[in-house]
């Protein structure tokens, strides 16, 4: 029984660690929560933590189109420069209307778009078919794009 309990509690610790890293935590973080290292968290829970975060743009005012990908090693990082680009394309009819920074396992962890009304940037949920990002070139990218434009236009 105990090696059941402690199997359920390894699994329930994984699971943690994993949302956690969704929702941008470090390794640093893990290991203070968990009373390890940032080293034995990176350690336990090796593909927890992305260390690869991707921002997408999206730019144009009138008809929001095409994207700039840009690849981070930090998702504060990638955070800080999306609500920058977007915050500052107001000032260009070309700009960045919306931001999304995926993980490394392609899930949607920060997403913003520019708000008309308060003339600033306003960070959102998207819908749940948007929160997967398939990878360049792979199938469903592009009805990703398109309808990711579709939602942003929406909300202009």
């Amino acid at each position: 029984m105990a090696t059941e309990a402690g199997e359920a509690a390894q699994q329930l610790a994984a699971d943690a660690a994993k949302r956690a890293g969704r929702a941008r935590a470090s390794y640093a973080d893990l290991g203070l929560a968990a009373g390890i290292t940032r080293q034995a968290a990176r350690k336990r829970w090796p593909d927890t933590v992305g260390t690869q975060w991707v921002l997408y743009l999206l730019t144009g005012k009138s008809h929001p189109r095409g994207m700039a990908t840009i690849v981070f090693r930090s998702s504060e990082k990638a955070v800080q420069i999306g609500l920058t680009a977007v915050d500052e394309g107001a000032l260009a009819d070309d700009g960045a209307v919306a931001a999304v920074v995926i993980d490394s396992a392609r899930e949607v962890v920060w997403a913003c778009r520019f708000n008309n009304d308060t003339l600033s940037p306003e960070e959102i949920t998207l819908p749940g078919d948007l929160q997967t990002v398939p990878a360049t070139g792979e199938a469903g990218h592009f009805d990703w794009t398109h309808r990711w434009e579709q939602h942003v236009t929406k909300c202009l």
